[in-house]
């Protein structure tokens, strides 16, 4: 909080939304209070030992009230100068109290001249500084009233008790709160920064790394000097990985995303869909049918499948980079099978294969060695466009992953 509240700057800009009502209810407070105290003193004023020295504090009090209504609407016009003035009215009122009113009202219970609009100043100080500003402020208040009454009578000491309590209590929820609003705010960020970091992640799967993979195996293919270059193009792919699997990911370049290749697909990466995506719904199946070749099915309705082109665009690359997994892992003679799927809430595509089946803690042991195909670039996309991806794999028998993404996109609240 600003102004000495306990919190640093860079927290004070943003405030929580449960304290600006505290500040609202404060005003009210303040004027409703003030017309209290007015109708207090104007039935009394004859009764007072210098009327005309009462009234004149009446004055300023109004006066005061009104210039500086608007200061106690929030932290920022609260400052502790104008907290500091405030008790300084409040109190000089008690003060004033035992000077100019008979010692006979005042032994018989009187209220005060600012009476219950003292509590006004110690809440101010409360909601600004907490509990020990409130206990400070309070504490003054207390003496104030012991030098006017010379004691602390019975119904004196229970309403300054009264204020006492319920000033440190609100300045405490108010601390509690703040806290809590920060803690808050940096799990938003951090839940932010690790959704940008996994997007990141997805794009380095599917365009860096998968690029350095292939260069790998064709130089150890061809021999040579292209040998070389592809044992140097897996060091880096490791390299990489380790990065990407430890959060430290260089910045996206401009020219956009690569998606996976379809299994039997040209020798560099295509340009991922969602780089050519058009601008607003779009037919997924135009974006899925460039995977179709002689190792790879596609079926999918006579109708056109409309997404959000984001949407489509994402579940194309993880379809992607379904197919990328079974070229490295299912082997050459692999067969693998795209189906669409277009049901009035949602869009359902699976890609099965004919491959040997994924060992059960492979996944896992993958997502360790910084391996995040599924992890990232398959589960992260459904689960960023709110919709989910199941894996089945049967040793033997092969793997189904099914995809699937509601119509209606529900927005990440980062």
């Amino acid at each position: 909080m600003t102004d000495g509240g306990g919190t640093g700057r860079s927290e004070g800009r943003v405030r929580m939304s449960v304290e600006l009502p505290l500040w609202r209810a404060l005003t009210g407070y303040r004027l409703v209070t003030l017309c209290y105290a007015l109708v207090l003193f104007v039935p009394a004023y004859h009764e007072y030992a210098h009327p005309l020295g009462a009234a004149l504090y009446m004055g300023v009090l109004t006066l005061w009230t009104l210039v500086t209504w608007n200061r106690v609407s929030s932290a920022e016009r609260c400052t502790r100068r104008f907290l500091v003035a405030d008790l300084a009215v409040a109190l000089s009122g008690i003060l004033l109290t035992g000077v100019l009113d008979t010692r006979f009202r005042i032994e018989d219970g009187a209220a005060t001249l600012p009476s219950v609009w003292t509590a006004g100043a110690v809440l101010g100080c409360a909601i600004k500084g907490g509990w020990r500003w409130a206990a400070g402020a309070a504490t003054l208040v207390a003496l104030a009233n012991a030098v006017e009454r010379e004691g602390l009578p019975r119904d004196t000491l229970h309403d300054v008790l009264l204020v006492w309590v319920a000033s440190i209590a609100i300045g405490y929820v108010v601390e509690v709160a703040r806290v809590s609003e920060r803690t808050l705010a940096r799990a938003l960020r951090i839940e932010a920064a690790n959704r940008e970091r996994e997007r990141l992640a997805r794009d380095i799967h599917d365009s860096v790394l998968q690029v350095l993979a292939m260069v790998q195996r064709r130089g150890a293919a061809l021999g040579g000097e292209a040998a070389e270059l592809g044992r140097m193009a897996g060091e880096q792919e490791i390299a990489l990985r380790t990065l990407v699997a430890g959060g430290l990911v260089p910045p996206r370049r401009s020219q956009g995303s690569s998606g996976a290749r379809p299994a039997d697909g040209p020798a560099e990466p295509p340009p991922a869909p969602a780089a050519r995506a058009p601008e607003g719904p779009c037919d997924l199946r135009a974006l899925l049918a460039p995977y179709a070749g002689p190792a790879v099915t596609f079926a999918a309705p006579g109708t056109p499948v409309l997404l959000e082109s984001a949407a489509a665009a994402e579940l194309a690359a993880a379809v992607g980079a379904a197919l990328d997994n079974v070229e490295r892992h299912a082997g050459e003679d692999a067969r693998a099978w795209i189906l669409v799927e277009d049901e009035p809430g949602q869009v359902i595509v699976s890609v099965r294969d004919d491959g040997p089946g994924i060992p059960e803690g492979r996944l896992a042991d993958a997502e360790r060695e910084g391996r995040m195909g599924v992890a990232l670039s398959i589960r992260g996309r459904l689960r960023d466009l709110g919709g989910t991806a199941e894996l089945v794999s049967v040793p033997g028998q092969g793997t189904e992953v099914e995809l699937t993404v509601p119509r209606v996109q529900r927005k990440s609240e980062v």
